[in-house]
């Protein structure tokens, strides 16, 4: 365990861009699994704990609602234990963590934060659709906050009724029999114990997130950390505009498996839609409830010199 300092520092190679902040620690990915923060890199300085999955606001692809026509790879899995009885057909791939592998990347230092920009244009496209929507994502990492800002934004190439956008938000969890936890907090929910997570079920088999008419209070997603035994702090991941989430999961395959979906939009080809999200390390759910409320209503990030700036919008704009 160590002390918060007063370093501000970002360090460039081929491989990653490594932050530190005087309250913690990050990496991000250039090459392999690639966007977000990578797996394992977030550190708390206050308390030594780091984040327990594959990575933080973790980008996938592009869906659309309902069940499609068998397309070879383009094919949407119907396995239950995999997604559920949930109908979705893919719009766009690769998925970028895995099959992207190489991602630009621009950073930008300031004199209180860092922030680390990444973009991807899809390749490939089903029937109907053509290839080449982009996607967007800045992360900001400031001085002072155990947190840092998140944004993703999607520019279609193409009209699509029901536009999906899927990543894993605030990131899935590794554990063995909830060795390294103690509870899951969904704020649609409530907080579940870690013994819940011990077998393997689907997605629509519990806590599954839908839009409805009227979206929660807070779209709050995360889990507490267990270090040497002890209690740790909450890992979370906050969606600053709840209503732009379509769909989320939090359901066991082998590990807690938090996928986040937004938009559900209609989109016509060139209009973006995004979301904006803070992650970070919370001592309890009321401090995840202050900051969500502090940013509410928050979907995109600007970077505009060495300044960024927090914007809320209408879903989708030109």
């Amino acid at each position: 365990m160590e002390a918060p300092g007063e370093a501000l520092s970002v360090a460039i190679d081929a491989q990653q861009v490594k932050i530190e902040t005087d309250r913690v620690r990050a990496a991000v990915n250039r090459q392999g699994y690639t966007s977000g923060v990578a797996a394992g890199s977030f550190v708390d300085k206050a308390s030594g704990a780091r984040d327990l999955g594959f990575g933080l606001a973790i980008a996938d692809f592009l869906l659309r609602p309902g069940w499609g026509p068998a397309q070879g790879a383009l094919s949407y899995s119907r396995d239950r234990a995999v997604h559920g009885n949930l109908p979705k057909q893919y719009v766009e791939l690769p998925q970028i963590c895995t099959q992207a592998r190489v991602l630009p990347c621009r950073v930008t230092p300031g004199a209180d934060f860092v922030a680390v920009q990444q973009w991807f244009q899809w390749t490939e496209a089903a029937e109907g659709f053509q290839p080449g929507s982009r996607w967007e994502q800045t992360l900001v990492f400031p001085q002072g906050r155990r947190y840092f800002f998140a944004a993703d934004r999607i520019t279609s190439a193409n009209d699509v009724e029901g536009l999906i956008f899927r990543l894993d938000l605030p990131g899935h969890l590794k554990h063995d029999q909830g060795d390294n936890f103690s509870a899951v907090y969904l704020s649609y929910h409530g907080a579940i114990p870690a013994e819940n997570f011990r077998s393997d079920f689907p997605p629509d088999a519990r806590y599954l997130y839908q839009r409805g008419d009227e979206p929660p209070e807070y779209m709050i997603r995360a889990y507490h950390t267990r270090i040497d035994g002890e209690a740790g702090p909450w890992l979370a991941g906050i969606t600053l505009e709840p209503a732009v989430v379509s769909e989320a999961w939090c359901h066991q395959r082998g590990y807690v498996c938090f996928i986040q979906e937004i938009g559900g939009f209609d989109v016509k080809a060139g209009q973006s839609f995004g979301a904006a999200y803070i992650i970070g390390w919370f001592d309890d759910v009321a401090e995840m409830e202050q900051v969500a409320c502090e940013f509410r209503g928050i979907t995109g990030i600007e970077i505009e010199g060495e300044t960024y700036r927090l914007v809320g919008g209408d879903q989708p704009s030109e």
